[in-house]
């Protein structure tokens, strides 16, 4: 008798993961990608090296997926951060934790580590099918492709979908998957930038000077949040980079509401406001403002510009610098677009899921990865909760099949 056969659709580390833990399992397993090549989501992000997970304690890690830290951390308990690496040294790539706490890969590169693990994908039977684009059902049930040489209509045993988010659509994840899930009455929140930057409306002095600039040793944080130290970019209508993209979720929640989101940004974390106030009120003589800021506490370039960009010459004083210097108020009026987000908020919601990840009104389907309704912090969070689903939702298709009476 032939042994159960599975179609998990999308090849990113979601995919792949659901993939081999089916192939272990003596499954018969394809993998339907609908681009030229897998995983081109994955090296990408590795190309500034890849972040793979975290290091810190199970606790604080899980809290970093907010409002669905009781769904995640569920995955996280079968596949931790622990786990992950164990599974990427057994692999044959070592990793190491960088100062930040963040685990990279030895060689920072995602290329290799993606070349050893198809090689040892195919060694363990997993097929793989490009340019096959999943469009859903047939009226008789079928799982639906678009192929180079026509459409073709298959029936696996079980489907495992990890289609992604819609926050890179040139690479595959374009959110196209919403139509056919939604036509099958399952519960989809609406598709949300995450880890995204913002836009701000900056003068033209300020972008002819600006744009393109890094603000290095700053803290910001949103309305009554706690400061975070780090850095950011200057664009030519905003903010992006790794301070901003913390504080993504929170400023994109609060432009939901409001219409607009606030930051303070502390130019100076490193000097209390005492100090500031002190130095800022030293005699300056005939020099200008930005000269005596400039001598007294380093402030030059981009950090001076935004000063003059957000303060009124007028109202310029000591006391009125110094509060600014240690909180500038910066309104933000909108994220950038869905599709130049680094991943996405929102997609299938949990409550159309069982606890494998399979769909209650779909039985035999499961989904996993950035499709479904949770975000992620950059940091390695997001890349260790994909492929955290990616083994859930495998490991429950493996008991539906055997439920099923499907061989193995």
């Amino acid at each position: 008798m032939p042994s159960a056969h599975v179609a998990v659709i999308g090849g990113g580390p979601a995919g792949l993961m659901a993939a081999e833990t089916l192939s272990q399992a003596g499954v018969r397993v394809c993998v339907y990608d609908a681009m030229p090549s897998v995983g081109r989501k994955f090296l990408l992000a590795g190309r500034g090296g890849l972040n793979l997970t975290h290091s810190e304690p199970f606790d604080r890690f899980v809290a970093r997926y907010r409002e669905r830290s009781r769904e995640v951390g569920d995955w996280l308990r079968r596949f931790n951060a622990d786990d992950l690496r164990a599974w990427t040294h057994e692999l044959g790539v070592e990793t190491f934790v960088g100062t930040s706490g963040r685990v990279f890969p030895s060689e920072m590169k995602a290329a290799p580590m993606l070349r050893k693990w198809l090689h040892r994908l195919r060694a363990g039977g997993v097929e793989v099918h490009a340019r096959h684009v999943w469009k859903g059902w047939s009226d008789s049930g079928g799982v639906l492709f678009d192929t180079p040489g026509g459409r073709i209509e298959l029936r696996p045993d079980a489907v495992i979908l990890a289609l992604g988010g819609a926050s890179w659509p040139r690479l595959g994840s374009d959110g196209a998957w919403q139509g056919a899930l939604s036509a099958r009455r399952v519960r989809i929140a609406p598709l949300r930038p995450a880890n995204c930057g913002f836009l701000a409306e900056w003068s033209p002095w300020f972008k002819e000077r600006h744009a393109g600039q890094p603000l290095k040793s700053i803290a910001m944080a949103p309305r009554g949040e706690p400061m975070r130290r780090g850095e950011c970019v200057v664009t030519s209508d905003g903010l992006e980079g790794g301070l901003v993209y913390a504080w993504s979720a929170v400023l994109r929640d609060a432009l939901e509401r409001e219409g607009e989101a606030w930051l303070c940004l502390d130019l100076l974390p490193d000097r209390d406001p005492g100090q500031v106030l002190a130095e800022v009120s030293r005699p300056r003589g005939s020099r200008s403002w930005s000269s005596h800021l400039a001598g007294r506490l380093g402030l030059r370039g981009v950090k001076a510009g935004l000063l003059r960009e957000r303060l009124d010459p007028s109202a310029y004083g000591p006391g009125m610098l110094a509060q600014a210097i240690k909180c500038l108020p910066l309104r933000l009026t909108a994220t950038r677009p869905l599709d130049e987000a680094i991943s996405t908020a929102g997609g299938v919601d949990f409550r159309s899921l069982d606890r494998d990840l399979m769909l209650r009104d779909l039985p035999g389907v499961f989904c996993a990865g950035e499709m479904l309704d949770w975000e992620a912090p950059t940091g390695g969070y997001l890349l260790t909760a994909c492929f955290a689903s990616g083994r859930v939702a495998a490991q429950g298709a493996l008991r539906w099949l055997a439920a099923t009476g499907c061989p193995r």
